[in-house]
């Protein structure tokens, strides 16, 4: 836990999604959020990291009731500042290991966008998971944010010339290995699938939250209002494709809570 507050103390994620690049990831999100929500206007939702609540805050103005819990007080003193009052959202701190606190099928929908990046043990990825499933409804929905493996094999040990300071934290299959204080932890489709089948889960769809858009950042970042719509349009009419996934830096797994 320090070395993640630690991170997000100083890191500003509203930032990371505000540039036209970073607003992909979020305009996916929701896209695939509204869709499963399919038209319904007062959804119990919770959001299990919601760091500084760009998700939990639109959602819950939407209309919707919110639960949002976080792990890092930073985070959730930045997320309490932005609220008017009228919203109906429960800001919590909390761990995305232990949601004890909430009874089994309470939510429609749970929102795990950020703690699978930082739980680096498949013990912790299975409770994490586990909890998210065990609070939402039968037939409810669950979507994870996962960080994937392959854009920080191109983009940062080759791209950025990191090859030779990262040696050691690569396994022979390119795989990226990381303890706490590497922070991200790094995946694979298989990675993400081998998880999915100790779940009472199906999964529904396996999206790419953002495509190429780390990869061509600064031209997308100059695109004006037109380019950048078409862009949007490209990357969601093929966010579906499973020959891209594992390039995507981050992927959207969707899943629905199976009955007993």
């Amino acid at each position: 836990m320090d070395y993640i507050e630690s991170y997000y103390n100083s890191f500003s994620e509203d930032e990371r999604l505000s540039p036209q690049h970073g607003q992909v990831e979020y305009i996916t999100t929701m896209k695939y959020i509204h869709e499963y929500l399919n038209g319904r206007k007062s959804a119990k939702i919770i959001e299990i990291g919601a760091g500084t609540g760009r998700y939990s805050i639109a959602l819950a103005r939407e209309g919707h009731s919110v639960t949002a819990v976080e792990l890092v007080g930073h985070n959730l003193d930045v997320l309490k500042s932005k609220l008017s009052g009228d919203e109906d959202l429960e800001a919590v701190q909390g761990n995305a290991l232990d949601l004890s606190r909430y009874a089994d099928g309470t939510f429609d929908l749970a929102l795990v966008l950020g703690p699978m990046y930082h739980l680096n043990t498949k013990q912790d990825k299975l409770r994490a998971l586990s909890e998210a499933v065990r609070v939402t409804k039968q037939d409810g929905i669950i979507m994870i944010a996962y960080c994937m493996n392959e854009p920080v094999i191109i983009r940062y040990v080759f791209g950025k010339d990191n090859l030779r300071e990262t040696s050691d934290m690569i396994d022979a299959d390119w795989h990226c290995k990381s303890t706490p204080k590497e922070l991200f932890e790094l995946v694979r489709t298989e990675d993400i699938a081998e998880l999915d089948s100790e779940l009472n889960v199906t999964r529904l769809k396996l999206i790419a939250a953002d495509g190429a858009a780390n990869y061509m950042r600064d031209r997308i970042d100059e695109m004006d209002g037109y380019t950048f719509g078409k862009w949007v349009e490209y990357h969601l009419a093929t966010c579906e494709r499973q020959d891209i996934i594992g390039s995507s830096d981050h992927t959207l797994d969707i899943l629905r809570k199976d009955q007993k």
